[in-house]
């Protein structure tokens, strides 16, 4: 094949570095630690902030939310927030102008992936006696179908390896005008709503767009391939293959407007704005809401505390460098400086955690502090209490 011609698809670079030189990058190291260690903080701080005034303002919501019929809009209900149900209709169908492809869902999902080059980077490490670094980069290459453009100019080895430019790219097509009953809904809610299932593309499609495309089309089990020959793909090959989501019931809780639904404000300061698909009681949708927030608040804070230990590694790099002079010494001085770094991140991450607390819940931060004074102090009496009587029994 042409395109493989003067390529290399295993490329290797072998590259030395020096004990001054690895000492200084990492002294620069330990600016980048500083960064991190800044902004995980105040990445911590504001989940915090967020997460307190979500969770506000969904039980603020829960309090005040009203359930209305979706056959009828009432004036009077304006500025409030309402909980409605009922299919979801629309104004008429989508279409993918750029295939003809048709739905009479709620969303046409179009999914573009081309035959590419890829690349993967691989670097083994070695260590010598006086520090010095010596480092082995092995990059792989081999053609895969890529749902996104693979740049590359880029790659370490260019030549037998270039990709054309991505034609056409993903879209999410929304049926104009999504409504419940009488309440038009907003497209910023339904455009991630549902799931959408597998729509073939029909078999008559491929004549009429080879036509128009000038390129050879094909249909196979409802995946549109712009290819010569589907089973034997070459790079730049295209395949096109097609998502729906049906028309179907949805419960919204939302601020009731002249125009339809959109975002509740809250006092809190966070809005309300919420849909699933079926009929689910208000209820359980805050609650659900409310699980989602506290899974969030959770894995924010589980990403702010790896990016702390990052940070304080990467300030106390230096020393595994300076432990090189004999490697195996580096390797410990490195293992003790990971320990001493996940240590500082266990006692700073919480008392950002609880300084964030005092600052926007002062009063609950406080009442858990003197709560937890209390059950300290009462484990200790008891615990005297218990030395107390233990040595009153050796006297008797």
């Amino acid at each position: 094949m042409a395109e493989e011609e003067g390529r290399r698809d295993e490329v290797s670079e072998v590259e030395r570095t020096g004990w001054l030189s690895r000492l200084g990058r990492s002294f620069g190291g330990v600016l980048v630690g500083l960064v991190l260690i800044v902004g995980s903080g105040m990445l911590l701080f504001w989940n915090e902030g967020r997460s307190i005034e979500t969770a506000q303002s969904l039980t603020e919501g829960a309090a005040v939310v009203l359930e209305v019929g979706a056959s009828k809009m009432d004036p009077a209900n304006d500025g409030r927030l309402v909980y409605v149900a009922g299919p979801i209709s629309v104004a008429s169908s989508i279409s993918d102008v750029d295939f003809g492809v048709l739905s009479d869902g709620l969303r046409l999902v179009r999914k573009v992936e081309m035959y590419q080059w890829t690349e993967e980077q691989h670097t083994e490490t070695h260590r010598k006696l006086g520090g010095a670094e010596e480092k082995v980069t092995t990059y792989r290459y081999a053609r895969k179908w890529m749902d996104r453009a693979v740049d590359s100019s880029k790659f370490h080895e260019r030549t037998g390896h270039a990709n054309p430019p991505m034609t056409w790219q993903e879209r999410n097509l929304l049926a104009p005008r999504p409504r419940i009953g009488a309440y038009a809904l907003p497209d910023n809610m339904v455009n991630g709503f549902g799931t959408a299932r597998p729509l073939p593309v029909a078999e008559d499609r491929a004549a009429s767009l080879e036509r128009r495309l000038r390129r050879p089309v094909r249909v196979v089990d409802g995946v549109l391939y712009i290819a010569g020959d589907p089973a034997r793909p070459v790079v730049g090959d295209v395949r096109i293959s097609y998502g729906e989501v049906p028309l179907q019931e949805a419960s919204v809780i939302a601020r009731q407007s002249p125009v339809g639904l959109g975002p509740y404000q809250t006092h809190a300061g966070g809005a309300v704005e919420l849909i699933m698909p079926g009929r689910v009681p208000s209820a359980d949708m805050f609650k659900s809401a409310e699980e989602e927030n506290e899974t969030l608040t959770w894995l924010i804070r589980g990403g702010g505390c790896l990016l702390m230990f990052f940070g304080f590694c990467l300030i106390l790099g230096p020393l595994g460098v300076l432990g090189d002079v004999v490697p195996v010494i580096g390797d410990v001085v490195r293992a003790g400086a990971g320990l001493v770094g996940f240590l500082f991140t266990a006692v700073v991450a919480p008392l950002i955690i609880a300084i964030a607390w005092l600052w926007y819940r002062p009063i609950v931060a406080i009442s858990v502090v003197i709560v937890g004074a209390v059950l300290a102090w009462g484990a200790i009496w008891v615990a005297r209490l218990h030395k107390a009587d233990q040595q009153l029994a050796r006297r008797r």
